[in-house]
């Protein structure tokens, strides 16, 4: 039994896992929140939340972009993804993602619960505040701020979240280039900085007082003015 009961945000639009799943988790101990798609989880993620386990495949978003989005606005609650792909490029673009565990389904209640055992031991607390008014939708893929919407390509949108995920943080070519495209992609040397100006150019025009710095030789960073 987990003492404290943590608040574990439950997202997987199957019915009928969802109830075996949550009703494992409360009789764990624990506080349960569920939602079905990527909107609603962005809606109920709070400064409670304790841990996220997150369906890959939703009906309105890549369960890996609503993690991404999650990271943009502060959450730090670990995330469990699950999904029916095992393969190895699957993993580690959740891992690119801000994920930091993977099941495949279909998987035993005990694995699950074994697995969350240990993220919860060394979860943080939490916030969901945004930056500077900024918002990422996954669902539509877009960017908003005091009421202005500016469309982002999925790739433009990955980018954006990993950097507003790690504010202040130095973010290298590397990692972008796992969070903005498939693995084994064929990106051109310029191809990154190419996209970093247009997401600039996004945030300039929602008046986001967020900039990307670069850093020469190495990668990106996300820096409020």
């Amino acid at each position: 039994m987990l003492l404290g009961m943590p608040t574990v945000l439950l997202v997987e639009d199957d019915h009928a896992l969802r109830d075996v799943v949550a009703r494992a988790l409360r009789e764990e101990g624990l506080t349960v929140v569920t939602a079905t798609d990527g909107h609603t989880a962005l809606a109920s993620a709070t400064e409670q939340t304790a841990a996220v386990v997150l369906d890959i495949g939703l009906p309105d978003a890549d369960g890996r972009d609503v993690c991404l989005a999650l990271r943009a606005r502060g959450v730090r609650a670990p995330v469990l993804f699950l999904t029916a792909k095992d393969a190895v490029h699957e993993r580690l673009a959740g891992f690119a993602a801000g994920g930091d565990d993977y099941l495949t389904k279909p998987f035993h209640i005990s694995e699950l619960m074994a697995r969350l055992r240990v993220l919860l031991r060394r979860s943080e607390s939490t916030s969901t505040s945004t930056r500077s008014g900024l918002v990422l939708d996954p669902s539509l893929h877009a960017l908003s701020r005091a009421g202005q919407t500016m469309p982002l390509s999925p790739t433009e949108f990955r980018l954006l979240a990993a950097l507003l995920g790690r504010p202040d943080e130095v973010v290298r070519r590397r990692e972008l280039l796992r969070a903005g495209w498939p693995d084994g992609a064929i990106v051109h040397e310029n191809t990154l900085d190419q996209y970093i100006a247009r997401v600039r150019r996004k945030l300039q025009q929602v008046g986001a007082t967020d900039r990307l710095e670069t850093v020469r030789g190495v990668g990106y960073r996300a820096v409020s003015s």
